[in-house]
């Protein structure tokens, strides 16, 4: 199989296991193991008839195998089917890689060999890589970053034919953060929630199912925060306060770092009052997020946002106990919001 000349991504790979456009060799590797499990879980589900499997799959684990073995199962041929499956879970553990790399110089197209790699990424220069990618598919499953966590909620939710508004996929993602396995958890809950006939997740949705208060959450805390809203920002920390559960600075205090980092940058984009050019520079996929920068840079100067984000930091160390022998997380997130805002 020739070298992939587009880049390789989840959606295409599973969209290629579903139309049975199989290879020899998948090497899957990365910090997310939800990428990972889904797509091996895929192939070990659907490439293979159930009377099919007995003889022909076979699942081990890297630290009970070795390469040799994996390479000498690989060469065999399949029994009354089409195809044999080797799926090898953990391959982290894995030590010598030479079998392996001279396998996927000339892989058998009647085996396909899963190779799932997690908790990291294999150097790329060495032969495994190389050759995985030349003769298969090679993918690198990353963990989310913060813009790209409301982008995937409405991937996932649209690729199950659904959609959601703006904030009620911000709730969402700002709730439940870079976790993708419990995202797809709680989104499928919400889902199954919604009738057949308007499959939109709303705020009010968000908050019957997954339990955040539509007007009470780090998102409307971060909206408050954006426009300078003083008197809403109070309410919702003194909110806070009382209810624990709906949110702490420690969840609170990677959402507004987050913002403020891109807000910097932001300042810094050569055409800053072009709203296209601003999403650009961040990395955004739609204008609807950029407008909390565009009002951010109103009502923060950049000066103003480097104190923000020294502060932060100053808050998040004394948050671990550094040069703060009693002040509590609630008392510091006050402080925090004072400084921001005043």
């Amino acid at each position: 199989m020739a070298e992939k000349k587009n880049k390789v991504t989840f959606e295409s790979v599973m969209a290629d296991i579903k139309a049975r456009r199989l290879a020899p060799v998948y090497l899957l590797m990365g910090a997310e193991g939800y990428f990972i499990d889904r797509i091996s879980a895929a192939i070990e589900e659907s490439v293979l008839a159930p009377e099919e499997k007995d003889f022909n799959q076979t699942v081990v684990y890297g630290i009970d195998t070795t390469p040799v073995q994996i390479a000498d199962m690989a060469r065999r041929f399949p029994m009354m089917a089409e195809y044999q499956v080797i799926i090898v879970k953990e391959a982290q553990n894995l030590k010598g890689w030479e079998p392996l790399e001279k396998y996927c110089e000339k892989p058998v197209p009647s085996t396909i060999l899963v190779l799932c790699y997690k908790n990291g990424t294999i150097d790329r220069r060495k032969k495994i890589v190389t050759r995985a990618a030349q003769t298969g598919v090679l993918f690198e499953s990353a963990r989310l970053k913060d813009n790209e966590i409301m982008p995937f909620v409405n991937r996932y939710l649209t690729s199950h034919g659904a959609e959601a508004d703006p904030k009620a996929a911000q709730m969402v993602a700002d709730h439940i953060g870079a976790d993708v396995s419990r995202l797809c958890s709680e989104l499928d809950k919400v889902m199954i929630s919604l009738p057949a006939d308007h499959r939109k997740v709303t705020p009010e949705i968000v908050e019957r199912e997954i339990g955040v208060s539509k007007d009470y959450n780090p998102f409307e805390l971060k909206n408050a925060i954006v426009n300078k809203d003083i008197v809403k920002a109070n309410r919702i920390v003194k909110y806070f306060n009382k209810n624990p559960k709906a949110a702490s600075l420690y969840s609170i205090l990677p959402l507004l770092f987050s913002y403020f980092q891109n807000l910097m940058i932001a300042h810094y984009v050569k055409d800053k009052t072009n709203q296209r050019a601003v999403a650009q520079e961040l990395g955004l996929s739609s204008e609807w997020g950029v407008k909390d920068y565009m009002t951010g840079m109103k009502n923060y100067t950049a000066v103003k946002t480097l104190n923000i984000i020294h502060k932060m930091r100053e808050i998040d160390a004394k948050s671990k106990g550094l040069d703060n022998p009693n002040t509590g997380a609630d008392e510091l997130l006050r402080e925090l919001i004072f400084f921001i805002l005043h």
